[in-house]
C-alpha cells in the first residue's frame, strides 16, 4: 500500500514537472521576425513616452502621476486591460487582440491631448505615429494568421479636457499608463519569442 502511494506520488510529481515545463501558449504560430519587430516597436514607443513624461515634468512640474490619479478618474481616462498578457493567463490570441485594442485606445487618448502645448506637439506627434505603426503591425500579423476579430475595435468615449492644466495632467497620466501597458506587453512578447 505504501509502495503504491509512493509510486502515485512520484508519478504525480513527474506529471507536475512536465506541466510546469510546458509553454504557456502556442508561440510557434508567430514568425520570429514579427516578434522581434514588435519588441523594437515597444522600446521605441517607451522611449517616446519617456520623452513626453520628462518634458511635462520639466516644463509644467507634473512629475508624479500617482498624485494625479484622482483627477484621472474624474476626467475619465481609461486604462487598457492586458489580462490575457499577464504571466498567470498568457494567451496568444487574446494577448495580441488586447495589445492592438490597447494601442488603439492610446491613439485616441493622445489625439484627445492635441493642443497640450506647442513645445510638446512634435513629441506627441512622434508618439502617435509610433503607436499607429505598432498597432498596424499587430493587426496585419493577426490577419495573416487568422486571429483578427471580424470587427475591428472602435474608439470609445475619450476624455475632454476643459483646461490647459487638465490636458497637461492628462498627458502625464496617459504617458504613465502607456508605460505600464508597454512593460506588460514587452514581457509577453519576450515570452512569445522563446522557443
Amino acid at each position: 500500500m505504501k509502495l503504491t502511494a509512493l509510486q502515485l506520488l512520484l508519478w504525480h510529481s513527474a506529471l507536475w514537472m512536465v506541466q510546469e515545463a510546458t509553454p504557456l501558449g502556442p508561440t510557434s504560430s508567430l514568425p520570429q521576425s514579427f516578434l522581434l519587430k514588435c519588441l523594437e516597436q515597444v522600446r521605441k514607443v517607451q522611449a517616446d513616452g519617456t520623452v513626453l513624461q520628462e518634458r511635462l515634468c520639466a516644463a509644467h512640474k507634473l512629475c508624479h502621476p500617482e498624485e494625479l490619479v484622482l483627477l484621472g478618474h474624474a476626467l475619465g481616462i481609461p486604462q487598457a486591460p492586458l489580462s490575457s498578457c499577464s504571466s498567470q493567463a498568457l494567451q496568444l490570441t487574446g494577448c495580441l487582440r488586447q495589445l492592438h485594442s490597447g494601442l488603439f485606445l492610446y491613439q485616441g487618448l493622445l489625439q484627445a491631448l492635441a493642443g497640450i502645448s506647442p513645445d510638446l506637439a512634435p513629441t506627441l506627434d512622434m508618439l502617435q505615429l509610433d503607436i499607429t505603426d505598432f498597432a498596424i503591425n499587430i493587426w496585419q500579423q493577426m490577419e495573416d494568421v487568422g486571429m483578427a476579430p471580424a470587427v475591428p475595435p472602435t474608439q470609445g468615449t475619450m476624455p475632454t479636457f476643459t483646461s490647459a492644466f487638465q490636458r497637461r495632467a492628462g498627458g502625464t497620466l496617459v504617458a504613465s499608463n502607456l508605460q505600464s501597458f508597454l512593460e506588460v506587453a514587452y514581457r509577453a512578447l519576450r515570452h512569445f519569442t522563446k522557443p
